[in-house]
């Protein structure tokens, strides 16, 4: 498992992610260009992949601009193996080593995704889009969690 920076040569291979998973799937594909995905990569933020087999299997977004996740997806059949937690802390680090200010979120409730989030320290604030629960995350948060995940490691 390689983790890594995305690069604009990685779009293809995020897209065929992207619209592969189960759940928070995109009503219309088109939806989510490669130029759009360029855009977040290279101009409003910043994103990372998870590489098996020269083959990507999950990634992550952080729209620096908008202060939100614009993605964090696994592909179905990577599920459950700490790539998603792996990318969402790399892209959380990286975000609030830039600002601190709040970053938010969107997903769908009942679904995993909502779950995860709780479980990572996301705040419910509210809803977003067609019925999206909306998400926070806080510096002061955030450097809590490293602390709690930094004396877990320090245990072993």
């Amino acid at each position: 498992m390689i983790f890594r920076e995305a690069r604009k040569s990685d779009i293809k291979q995020i897209q065929i992610v992207r619209n592969s998973v189960t759940e928070n799937t995109l009503s219309n594909p088109d939806l989510i260009t490669d130029e759009d995905c360029l855009d977040f990569i290279t101009k409003r933020g910043k994103g990372w992949v998870c590489e098996i087999d020269n083959k990507i299997v999950g990634f992550a977004i952080a729209d620096i601009k908008e202060h939100n996740i614009w993605a964090l997806f696994v592909h179905p059949d990577f599920e459950k193996k700490g790539i998603g937690r792996h990318l969402h802390d790399l892209m959380l680090d990286w975000y609030f080593n830039q600002t601190s200010h709040n970053v938010w979120l969107g997903t769908s409730p009942k679904t995993r995704a909502e779950k995860f989030y709780r479980k990572s320290g996301w705040k419910e604030v509210g809803t977003h889009g067609k019925g999206e629960i909306k998400f926070e995350m806080t510096l002061e948060t955030w450097n809590y969690k490293i602390r709690e995940r930094n004396s877990i490691k320090n245990q072993f």
